[in-house]
């Protein structure tokens, strides 16, 4: 089968198109054909080991030291199964499911093959594969987040980012629960953020944006450019501080939490299990939440579109479709 595997860390050209042997399932398995991926900040960030220097060296260790461990990158797919193994209950040939491969990647090739009990679950019917790629990290990212923050109806929440793969995610959701959504980005997008349901949008281009700010019950932290002394002047005295992008704590931020009735929720492994893409396929059945999708480009030109999210302005996210 085709794959794109990452032979050594650097720029999208390290992504080598080759021919492997196509994955037998194990007994409680089942085998996608794989009709879309993505390519996340995930992606891009293994890729070109951009990571924090807070993390670098057990990044290292855990990815790869020369290379990246999983040579196969893609943590997110959408297709059909093709064949399930003996011992597998939950799923059939045929079904139609999107999942998050997070822990091993491996979507960007034609087939993967995942334990049934992995984050796999049946695709939402109002979406095509392509959408339904963008869903698996971001949406259940910003579910998770928001949900261990207990938003209640009426609280104010800003969400710095809200133009991209979770920023987009968040703003639905918080809308969804009912808070007053304040979405931070560009002047270009927006019109998106307002049209995901933002109460109020702030363009992060402008040199007085920071005066705009109020105070806020909840700051959801997508997009990991937004200083925490920031945050921290514009966050209620029992407020909650996201930051879905980092999982170390700052010594300012332990300090915060420490003297402060202030929580401070850095980023963490959300559980490797379907709960939550359950979740997702009902809410974007009921209309609740779309993924946006702001390019996608066919599998021979995954190089493009990784250039495309190096840049750093995607809205939403970027799909790679294989057929």
């Amino acid at each position: 089968m085709k794959a794109a595997i990452c032979t050594t860390y650097g720029p999208p050209e390290v992504l080598q198109f080759v021919e492997i042997a196509k994955p037998v399932p194990k007994d409680n398995e089942v085998l996608i054909k794989i009709k879309a991926t993505t390519v996340a900040i995930a992606d891009s960030r293994i890729r070109s080991f951009n990571v924090p220097s807070s993390v670098w060296i057990p990044a290292r260790i855990a990815l790869g030291l020369r290379k990246p461990r999983k040579a196969v990158l893609g943590v997110e797919l959408s297709g059909e199964i093709e064949s399930v193994g003996k011992d597998v209950r939950r799923f059939k040939a045929g079904d139609h499911v999107f999942a998050a491969t997070l822990k091993n990647f491996g979507a960007y090739a034609e087939y993967k093959c995942l334990p049934e009990d992995d984050p796999i679950a049946i695709k939402p019917t109002n979406v095509t594969h392509e959408e339904a790629a963008a869903l698996p990290i971001g949406a259940r990212t910003a579910l998770h987040f928001l949900e261990k923050a207990n938003i209640t109806k009426g609280q104010k929440v800003l969400i710095y980012g809200a133009s991209g793969s979770v920023g987009t995610y968040a703003v639905q959701l918080a809308h969804y629960f009912g808070a007053e959504v304040t979405g931070v980005c560009s002047s270009a997008n927006i019109n998106l953020v307002k049209s995901l349901g933002a109460d109020k949008v702030i363009d992060y281009t402008e040199p007085s944006f920071i005066e705009k700010l109020e105070m806020y019950d909840v700051v959801f932290v997508a997009i990991d450019k937004f200083p925490f002394a920031v945050c921290n002047k514009i966050l209620n005295e029992k407020g909650v501080y996201l930051n879905v992008t980092n999982p170390i704590k700052s010594l300012r931020q332990l300090w915060v939490s420490l003297i402060s009735k202030k929580r401070i929720m850095m980023s963490e492994n959300v559980p490797e299990n379907a709960d939550y893409l359950v979740r997702i396929k009902e809410l974007v059945e009921k209309g609740i939440l779309k993924p946006v999708v702001d390019k996608s480009y066919p599998f021979g030109q995954l190089r493009e579109a990784h250039h495309y999210v190096d840049k750093g302005h995607k809205k939403g996210n970027v799909v790679i479709t294989m057929d």
